[in-house]
């Protein structure tokens, strides 16, 4: 077989133990979860395991080594990053109270918070880099198509990632729904949520490769 069962074991459980791990991508959903929502939490996680599956078929297509071997590239994609992440800190330190009140009710809004998931988790190019150098060390050429084994622990990774971060938006979200009764609590939730994303923009613009 491909992949024998104690291997796929062994990545499955380090990919539940990455994915627990406090990260970038984790902080995004409790925040967006916490103001907005279960429903929102769960709408930007998607779109979080959306953008895995563009850099597991970059790891497997081999384009990931370019961000690894151009200092251009990778330090485009992390300034791309970064200015997202600075535009929703402001736009959470401008919104009141009463824009915190409802999640997303609209196809368009749902929409909105999809396609943030996957530009904060395509724009990262430590995602890239980290599938480059994590998903080779679980394969081997002697079993069969390198890339076919690739895309199945790739796969794997990101049912791993819906499942733990479906589980923080569901939390986040029921903490959030009782915090948002208090209008002053609202402001306080978007306050703390402009922080982090600020907070997440210095930590990609710092990161080295």
């Amino acid at each position: 077989m491909l992949i024998p069962i104690d291997v796929l074991l062994l990545f499955i459980s380090a990919s539940l133990a990455l994915a627990v791990a406090p990260g970038p991508d984790n902080l995004f959903v409790l925040s967006q979860s916490a103001l907005f929502g279960t429903r929102s939490g769960l709408l930007v996680t998607l779109g979080l395991c959306t953008g895995l599956l563009l850099h597991i078929a970059a790891a497997t297509l081999g384009v990931a080594a370019i961000l690894q071997t151009s200092p251009f590239a990778y330090n485009l994609l992390k300034a791309l990053g970064a200015a997202y992440l600075v535009f929703l800190a402001v736009q959470a330190f401008k919104v009141g109270a009463a824009g915190l009140k409802v999640g997303p009710q609209s196809g368009s809004a749902a929409r909105v918070l999809y396609f943030r998931g996957i530009i904060m988790n395509a724009t990262n190019p430590k995602v890239a880099l980290f599938f480059l150098a994590f998903l080779p060390q679980f394969t081997d050429g002697t079993r069969g198509s390198v890339a076919l084994q690739m895309l199945l622990l790739g796969s794997s990774f990101m049912l791993s990632t819906l499942l733990v971060f479906g589980a923080v938006a569901c939390f986040a979200g029921f903490l959030g729904d009782r915090l948002k009764r208090s209008g002053a609590l609202q402001k306080a939730l978007n306050r703390v949520a402009g922080f982090i994303f600020l907070g997440l923009a210095v930590r990609l613009l710092m990161a080295e490769r």
